[in-house]
Order: C-alpha cells, then sequence, then structure tokens
C-alpha cells in the first residue's frame, strides 16, 4: 500500500515529496514573476496615462479596465474596448487583440512623439511589449 500513489516514475516516498515541494517552488516562483510583470506594467501604462494627460491613470492597475485606459490614452472612442473584449476567443481572438495593441501603442507612440514604428517591436514575443511600454513611459522625449 505505501507506492499505490506514488507516480510510476519515483522510488520513494522521498522522492515524491521532492518532486512535490519542487514543483510548489516552481509554482510560487512563477507567480511572483506574473506579479512583478504585471507591476511593471501597470505602473508604466500610468506613466504614460499621465504624460498624454489622459484622464484617470489609475484605470492602468485594475485588469479589464486597463484596456479601456490603452484606447482612451491612443485617443480612440471607448467601443473599442467592448471589440478588444469580445475578441476573447481561443487562438484568432489573441492575434486581433495582439494586432489591435500594436496600432494604439503606435497612436500612443506618436502621441509621446516617438515614431509609431516603435510599437512593431511588440511584435517581439514577450519582451517587445516590456521594451515598448519602458520606452514610451520613461523615455526622454
Amino acid at each position: 500500500m505505501s507506492g499505490e500513489f506514488m507516480a510510476s516514475w519515483t522510488e520513494t516516498p522521498g522522492e515524491a515529496f521532492a518532486l512535490g515541494a519542487l514543483s510548489a517552488a516552481a509554482i510560487i516562483l512563477l507567480l511572483i514573476l506574473l506579479a512583478v510583470v504585471y507591476v511593471y506594467c501597470a505602473y508604466t501604462l500610468m506613466t504614460i496615462a499621465k504624460k498624454t494627460k489622459t484622464k484617470r491613470p489609475w484605470l492602468a492597475w485594475i485588469p479589464v479596465a486597463n484596456f479601456y485606459l490603452v484606447v482612451k490614452t491612443a485617443k480612440l472612442n471607448g467601443w473599442w474596448t467592448l471589440i478588444l473584449l469580445a475578441t476573447i476567443i481561443p487562438k484568432i481572438g489573441f492575434l486581433v487583440v495582439w494586432g489591435f495593441s500594436i496600432w494604439f501603442f503606435w497612436l500612443i507612440a506618436e502621441k509621446r512623439k516617438y515614431p509609431g514604428a516603435l510599437s512593431l517591436l511588440m511584435l517581439i514575443p514577450g519582451l517587445g511589449h516590456l521594451i515598448v511600454l519602458g520606452i514610451l513611459a520613461w523615455g526622454k522625449k
């Protein structure tokens, strides 16, 4: 009975415990990393909104409301927020949101006196978005 619930590739209860502890540590580390990225993105978006004199920059900290803030910072109609939210359809929705995000940040970059093509860095998966946010928030222009 001692080995019934262990995965077949573990030899002892100690190995199973170590594997569980390692998995828990990895999950905690991932959650911390996600929190750090979320805080970075929210803070940079709030800074960009303040520099472009967009009303209610604190919306950057609220999930879903931050979509609205991006739309308003790009000086577009608020209805674009609903269009973005309606695209939460697996696979296709992601590509639509990604494309609109690049366009919105193109407009925001121009508003901050940067070339709109800067937003094309967002095509680099993962880091591109973080780089664009940082430049638009803390760039010297």
